[in-house]
C-alpha cells in the first residue's frame, strides 16, 4: 500500500539504525532511506524518562539532518523503565537474565520519543508515547532460554515484544508498536500536521 496523502518532494531519512523502526515504517508505505545517527546518549540519564526520550529523538534527527539542505528526518528513541529505574540494552547474558527476572510478574513502562525535522522550514515536531506493560510470572527456565536464543541482545529492557517474548506480556495499555519500538499512529498523526502546517506556509507565502 502507498502512502495514503502526498509527501513531500524530498528526501526522507530515518535517522535510526533499528530494523523494526524501518519494518514499521515500511508497513505504512513510507519510502525512506536510512542513516543512523551516532548522537551520544549517556550524559541524558539524568532526566525523567520521557523526557530523555524526547531530548534523544531530537538530538539523533538533528545530528543527521545537519548532514542534509533539504531532507524530512525522523528519530526516535525508546526505554524501558521499572519502578522509575531505566532498563537499557542488556550488556551481558547475566544482566539480560536479571532484568527479565525483575520484570516477571511486574507493570512496567515502555517510552518511545520521535523528532520530525524538516530541514527546508526549519520545523520540528517532537511527542512522547508511553504504554503499560504486565508481565505474567516467567520461569527461570523460560528467562534462560530466551536469553540463550539471542533475542534478548540489544533490546531495552532485554525482551522485543514481536518475537517469542510476546508470550510474556499478560496485559498491555496503550500502543503495541510504541512497545515494539515506534508509535505508528501518534507519529502518522504528527506527519500529517507538520506537512499540512507546511502546506498551509507555502500557500500563505504564494499569495
Amino acid at each position: 500500500m502507498k502512502f495514503p496523502f502526498p509527501l513531500p518532494d524530498k528526501p526522507i531519512i530515518l535517522a535510526s539504525s533499528s530494523p523494526r523502526r524501518a519494518e514499521l515504517l515500511q508497513k505504512i508505505g513510507l519510502e525512506f532511506t536510512v542513516v543512523p545517527s551516532a548522537a551520544p546518549e549517556d550524559d541524558l540519564l539524568h532526566l525523567p524518562p520521557p523526557e530523555m526520550v524526547k531530548h534523544l529523538a531530537q538530538r539523533k534527527a538533528k545530528m543527521v539532518a545537519e548532514k542534509y539542505g533539504n531532507a524530512l528526518v525522523i528519530g526516535a528513541d525508546t526505554t524501558v523503565v521499572l519502578d522509575e529505574h531505566i532498563l537499557g540494552k542488556p550488556v551481558s547474558p547475566a544482566r539480560a537474565r536479571e532484568m527479565l527476572a525483575m520484570l516477571s510478574g511486574r507493570t512496567h513502562q515502555v517510552y518511545t520519543g520521535f523528532a520530525l525535522v524538516d530541514n527546508s522550514t526549519q520545523r520540528m515536531i517532537s511527542e512522547v508515547e508511553k504504554t503499560e506493560v504486565t508481565f505474567r510470572r516467567l520461569s527461570a527456565h523460560e528467562i534462560a532460554a530466551y536469553v540463550a536464543s539471542g533475542a534478548a541482545r540489544d533490546k531495552a529492557g532485554a525482551y522485543g515484544i514481536q518475537d517469542f517474548s510476546a508470550v510474556f506480556a499478560e496485559r498491555l495499555e496503550g500502543c503495541f508498536y510504541n512497545v515494539v519500538g515506534f508509535p505508528l499512529t501518534r507519529f502518522y498523526l504528527a506527519l500529517q500536521r507538520l506537512l499540512q502546517d507546511d502546506a498551509d506556509l507555502n500557500i500563505v507565502l504564494e499569495t
